[in-house]
């Protein structure tokens, strides 16, 4: 049964990962269409062709490898000539390159470019034949008087439009996903009613210094918690502190850390009554933590510590809805660290590098790929340690953040990428403005035949890219304990 759920759990990745990309690619054939375009293919998935249907001049079909797609447009680059005229042709608008066409999606946008003939040919010019290949390629399904409906033919706020789109559906699917989990099924978020009581406080220091099996455990000449010793018990709502109304265990933890040393009144009820006691809150030593709840470490391997005041309860754990006005945020904070972790994506790498050769071990919190997101998903599935919404939560926040990832990795300004069509595109409108403002007239499309040289290298660099992941999630794979054990 396990290894059934397992495969569920894989299952329902390839789905989700699916729809995610068929639906980047509608983002981009709906507006190609709206203005015109002819879109010859659509297309999820790499390989052989598994199903397929045509409606009217566009064949939309499923492929063998559900990790990518495309859609393909004539026209992607400009014939010789267009890129050589001066004022307008057949459209009377502005040319320049197409964006997903020709070619196939990695991980929803990863296109294999084609381009074509240099401006001026030069003998044993690298890439050449190449070039003129990929353009005639490239024009291939253009039928005489058709010209004006290629996607070079566009003006260049419309190409934005249908490069920039594509992303956009990412970003809006991921956000509607993380609402769907933040709020719809919510968080859990620790309550001010007891869960447990601690028995005896230990400092930090001297619990590090205990053998393992004696850690969890008090010894006869431990001090006894305020909690325990004022006879605090589990289900117990404490309602203030030091006369401070605590609705929330983020308040009632403040407060009780500010009065360390202190003799304060502690206010609950149980069943349904209201009692009061007065406690000391004991100074204790505890672990200092970062931001992410990791214990932090001086420079010997010691754990640091502070000093704050101490109860001794812990809270019973709830699931509730994130607040309206704190999803924002949310999503600000999940779409600047997947920017972040794409910044910083070289020094990541080297770190797979360094795994995959054996000098190091596999950073839990790391670099993953999509066989590895692929294995989590199985074992999200199949594990027994999570209730049902706790194991859609997960997976909706894992395809959330995929989603988001395609979105921000699409957005890197070089070829293939979105972000590189829309980085040339950019520079065609004010290569544009610039002769308008000189009087130049308008110009043929810049020619994107030059820019293949480097867009065959980061097809190269994703490809050893996605090659170093498969290889690392196969052998040392990530697994959801290490996950989970890391934060």
């Amino acid at each position: 049964m396990t290894v059934l759920l397992y495969i569920v759990g894989i299952v329902l990745f390839l789905i989700g990962i699916s729809i995610s990309i068929g639906l980047h690619e509608l983002g981009h054939l709906t507006p190609a269409k709206k203005f015109g375009v002819k879109v010859t293919h659509y297309m999820v998935g790499f390989g052989p062709t598994v199903f397929s249907f045509r409606r009217g001049e566009t064949e939309y079909g499923i492929k063998a490898f559900p990790l990518g797609g495309f859609i393909a447009m004539p026209g992607m680059y400009p014939p010789l000539k267009a890129t050589t005229r001066r004022a307008g042709t057949a459209s009377g608008e502005d040319a320049q390159h197409a964006t997903d066409a020709a070619g196939s999606d990695h991980l929803g946008d990863v296109a294999t470019e084609t381009a074509g003939r240099p401006r001026r040919q030069r003998r044993g010019r690298l890439f050449e034949n190449t070039m003129a290949d990929a353009r005639d390629f490239s024009n291939q399904e253009i039928d005489p008087g058709e010209e004006h409906r290629t996607f070079y033919a566009l003006n260049v706020p419309k190409r934005l439009v249908v490069m920039f789109s594509g992303p956009l559906v990412n970003l809006v699917l991921g956000i509607i996903i993380m609402a769907i989990s933040l709020i719809g099924i919510g968080i859990t978020t620790p309550t001010t009613t007891v869960q447990t009581v601690v028995e005896c406080a230990v400092p930090a220091s001297e619990a590090a210094q205990r053998p393992a099996d004696q850690r969890k455990s008090c010894q006869d000449d431990d001090p006894l918690t305020p909690a325990w010793e004022a006879g605090i018990k589990p289900g117990d709502d404490i309602t203030s502190v030091a006369g401070v109304s605590t609705d929330s265990w983020d308040e009632l933890s403040s407060v009780i850390k500010d009065h360390a040393g202190e003799r304060v009144d502690v206010s609950f009820t149980r069943d349904g009554h209201s009692q009061s006691v007065n406690v000391p809150i004991i100074a204790h030593e505890s672990a200092r933590v970062d931001d992410s709840g990791k214990p932090m470490m001086n420079a010997d391997g010691t754990p640091q510590t502070v000093t704050e005041g101490f109860f001794g309860v812990g809270p019973v754990q709830e699931r509730q809805p994130l607040p309206l006005n704190e999803f924002p945020g949310a999503v600000w904070d999940q779409v600047s660290g997947v920017f972040h972790a794409i910044v910083t994506l070289p020094v990541k790498l080297i770190d797979i590098a360094e795994v995959a050769t054996g000098s190091k071990e596999r950073d839990a919190e790391g670099l993953v790929g999509m066989v590895g997101v692929g294995r989590i998903a199985g074992e999200i599935v199949s594990t027994d340690k999570f209730q049902i919404m706790d194991k859609a939560q997960l997976g909706l926040g894992m395809l959330g953040s995929l989603n988001i990832f395609l979105f921000a990795f699409n957005m890197i300004p070089l070829l293939p990428l979105d972000g590189g069509h829309i980085a040339v595109g950019l520079y065609e409108g004010a290569r544009r403005q610039i002769n308008k403002f000189r009087g130049r007239g308008k110009i043929g499309p810049f020619d994107t035949a030059r820019l293949l040289p480097l867009t065959y290298v980061v097809i190269a660099l994703m490809l050893c890219m996605t090659a170093l992941l498969v290889y690392v999630d196969l052998v040392k794979p990530v697994t959801l304990d290490a996950i989970f054990n890391s934060g």
